[in-house]
């Protein structure tokens, strides 16, 4: 790899292709068995590595500063910590990840070093302070080289690739949109040379077994490039196959999801979540975006109804069962194996997708060796315990997938699969994500946090929610206060024109007041007729009331669903209502 005065690479390969390790040797900080690393005198060289080390220091601001050039003037350092959110007096010992990776890029960025190398440097950070790297490394006339999952980030950046691939290092004059068809290329011509390979040396065996023994000195020549031609298919290292993901379906979930009908919570005297409504139907995929610290996970836990909200209600709907891949990997033992992290200590099985599957074959699915069953959580790599945490979730059933924060530390490869489950996925997914390209390829809709607790649910992906909103998310969760810029188009259009003042109806006031008792009492009804059909000898004794019993469910079920669908369009026109005001 080369890099010249200036240059935006990225460096790319599945997880522990050695990305890490070279961007190391790069920095000087690993000595390479052979070759040599060079670096014009000169040259200033910084390192970001994947894990901040902030030990040792007393303060934030303390660490920062042991990390700048002696040309570099600590206000500089100041203001970019104040950009981030940070102050500059904070504890290293009692900070998020999130803010010991923002201490760690400003320590690196102050100093305006010639190249820049950076090591997964979105992790922990959320879509503001995303969206603030990128524009200060657009705007660094340095060079860097990044290592990235996050697509939109190598896309909005990149201008050269390095593809580290069966242990060697490919290189592309292009940004990083065009990788995925010249990868394929690639693989492609590597397929056919190995056919092609595996072809010669057939033709050579079969030469060898005739048993040929004139001019045997030539013959013995042939025969060493024939033990050559084998020792070079065995030389050859295979490509890594795909990660296969399949969800562990439960049955199909009643059309109506979830309901929150406005509800809020607060914490020591803050507003969390303001009042808020929504409704989530069968199919939905919902993306939830917000800084850190907004508030995402607490709205998760009050509409899948693991938190009351202090006001409100929220009403799930019938059948739905929850499967989830939380956030922290918090849940797994670091003494524990694979194998009965996956199996929770239960045998050698799995039931995926409906069908047992023996461990060590599904394991196979995650790209794990076999060898690695009896490996302990503790040894596993950053992106083999994100395999991990899906594999674990896709064996639990259920219609209903939360996912909080599911592409960190996965490859490109097993982002892109884990996108087409989730596309293929029969039931419901509420989706929390800092990746902007995930978002836009998965999510149906996306509630995004305003400010001041409240939270607004936009049509569409992350880039609809920014042409609807007219700007990107609000940049700090300390900032939440501040004043939000006007959203240009409503989020749900409920009719109208956008320059057209929007009222409410009388009848449409009337039908918001007796709505919830309709609603109410259409669910007792509808409750009742089930409790009737539920009787296992009622068609036997009396056929006409069994039908007359099903007919009545079948109406007050429509009747309810269209009294939902209702309510809402006038509650989210009361919404729009009273945001114009």
């Amino acid at each position: 790899m080369s890099v010249a005065p200036g240059e935006r690479l990225c460096l790319v390969g599945r997880n522990g292709s050695g990305k890490s390790t070279f961007l190391k040797m790069a920095a000087g900080l690993i000595e390479p068995d052979s070759g040599e690393v060079f670096v014009q005198p000169g040259t200033t060289v910084a390192y970001l590595p994947q894990e901040p080390d902030l030990t040792g220091f007393d303060t934030v601001l303390d660490y920062v500063e042991a990390g700048l050039s002696p040309q570099t003037e600590l206000h500089v350092a100041q203001t970019l910590l104040s950009e981030l959110g940070l102050v500059g007096d904070e504890d290293p010992t009692s900070m998020s990840g999130g803010e010991r990776r923002r201490a760690a890029l400003v320590r690196e960025l102050a100093s305006e070093p010639d190249v820049l190398l950076l090591d997964e440097p979105t992790n922990h950070l959320d879509l503001p302070a995303i969206e603030w790297l990128e524009k200060r490394l657009k705007a660094r006339r340095g060079a860097y080289v990044l290592i990235s999952h996050d697509r939109r980030f190598l896309e909005n950046l990149s201008s050269a690739v390095v593809w580290i691939d069966l242990g060697r290092t490919l290189r592309m004059d292009k940004g990083f949109a065009h990788f995925d068809d010249w990868r394929d290329d690639i693989i492609e011509q590597d397929a056919t040379e190995r056919h092609k390979l595996n072809r010669k040396i057939v033709r050579e065996t079969a030469w060898l077994h005739k048993g040929v023994t004139a001019r045997r000195k030539r013959n013995m020549g042939r025969l060493r490039a024939l033990m050559d031609l084998r020792q070079k298919r065995q030389d050859q290292r295979q490509r890594a196959g795909d990660v296969t993901i399949t969800a562990n379906e439960a049955e199909t979930s009643g059309k109506r999801v979830i309901e929150a009908k406005n509800i809020s919570k607060s914490f020591d005297g803050r507003a969390v979540v303001a009042p808020f409504s929504t409704r989530i139907v069968r199919g939905d995929r919902v993306g939830i975006i917000g800084p850190n610290g907004a508030g995402k996970t607490t709205l998760v836990r009050m509409l899948t109804g693991t938190l009351e909200p202090d006001e409100g209600n929220v009403k799930i709907g019938t059948s739905v069962e929850m499967a989830s891949l939380d956030q922290g990997r918090i849940e797994l033992s670091e003494t524990l194996t694979l194998q009965d992290a996956l199996t929770d200590g239960s045998g050698d099985s799995v039931i995926v997708g409906g069908v047992q599957k023996h461990v060590v074959g599904y394991m196979k699915d995650f790209l794990f060796d076999p060898v690695q069953a009896k490996t302990p959580v503790s040894r596993l790599s950053g992106g083999e315990r994100g395999r991990l945490m899906l594999a674990r979730a896709m064996t639990r059933p259920g219609n209903l997938l939360v996912l909080d924060e599911p592409t960190n530390d996965l490859d490109l490869e097993t982002l892109d699969l884990l996108q087409e489950m989730i596309s293929d996925y029969a039931g419901t997914v509420i989706l929390v994500s800092h990746d902007r390209d995930f978002l836009d390829r998965i999510v149906t809709s996306v509630i995004n946090y305003e400010g001041d607790g409240r939270w607004q649910e936009y049509a569409g992906g992350y880039r609809d929610m920014v042409a609807q909103r007219g700007a990107g998310m609000i940049t700090d969760a300390k900032l939440a206060n501040a004043e939000t810029p006007k959203k240009k188009t409503a989020s749900k259009p409920v009719g109208g024109s956008s320059s057209t003042k929007l009222k409410m109806s009388y009848k449409d006031k009337y039908a918001l007041e007796t709505l919830p008792d309709t609603m109410a009492k259409l669910e007792v009804e509808i409750a009742a007729l089930e409790g009737k059909l539920a009787d296992p000898n009622l068609f036997t004794k009396d056929p006409d009331a069994f039908q007359t019993a099903t007919d009545s469910l079948t109406e007050k079920v429509k009747a309810l669903s269209d009294a939902e669908e209702e309510w809402l369009r006038i509650e989210m026109l009361r919404e729009e209502i009273e945001a114009q005001n």
